[in-house]
């Protein structure tokens, strides 16, 4: 079986090896390596594949969270468990939004951990109820933020407008003026802080 290579990434010692016991004695095929702070862990990135870094998103009492992007451009593929304090109905989804796969409180039993590793390797990402809650509550938010600000004539204006019709066209179908087809075209697009028909097109995309 493959071993897998795990990256701990903690400043304090004792997190650090709490961990790399917990993986000795729970675990088979894995490789622990730890860093305690940024810079050792972007050194171990450079130098040997990393199938999954634990990372804490509060070294030294440092919040960095350009740090997910160093880590994806070395190596693509790892996976990345933020492991933390920061309650996570607060974190986890900025973390995620960033590049994370998981978010696991470090306040967790030995048996939750053990379950979060496993279920990172089996499906490619982790989250608690709480996080699929707050996704779900994020993208229901950003639903309604943008197409849901469209009164039912700007939507069906917006709709026309991508099938490709003018503003002329338009104006004879919906048998109003070219001058009101304009003004709601123009509101249509400060609604939803576009310029143009192809970042309409990308955001109906997205929310239907």
């Amino acid at each position: 079986m493959e071993i897998k290579n795990i990256l701990i990434v903690d400043d304090h010692f004792v997190i650090r090896k709490g961990i790399e016991l917990i993986f000795e004695e729970r675990f088979k095929n894995y490789t622990t390596y730890n860093a305690e702070n940024y810079e050792q862990m972007l050194k171990i990135l450079n130098t040997l594949s990393i199938d999954l870094v634990l990372l804490d998103i509060n070294i030294n009492g440092a919040e960095d969270i350009s740090i997910m992007s160093q880590i994806k451009k070395i190596q693509p593929e790892a996976k990345i468990l933020i492991f933390s304090s920061h309650d996570e109905k607060n974190f986890a989804i900025r973390y995620i939004k960033k590049g994370a796969n998981g978010f696991l409180n470090k306040f967790c039993d030995e048996d939750k951990f053990v379950e979060a590793i496993n279920i990172m390797f089996e499906k490619g990402f982790y989250s608690t109820n709480q996080i699929k809650f707050e996704l779900l509550k994020k993208s229901k938010k950003s639903f309604e933020n943008t197409l849901d600000q469209l009164s039912n004539r700007e939507h069906e204006i917006a709709k026309l407008l991508l099938k490709g019709y003018g503003n002329l066209e338009i104006s004879n179908k919906l048998s109003i003026k070219m001058s009101t087809v304009s003004t709601y075209k123009n509101r249509i697009f400060f609604k939803l802080g576009i310029n143009n028909i192809v970042s309409l097109s990308d955001i109906f995309k997205e929310n239907t």
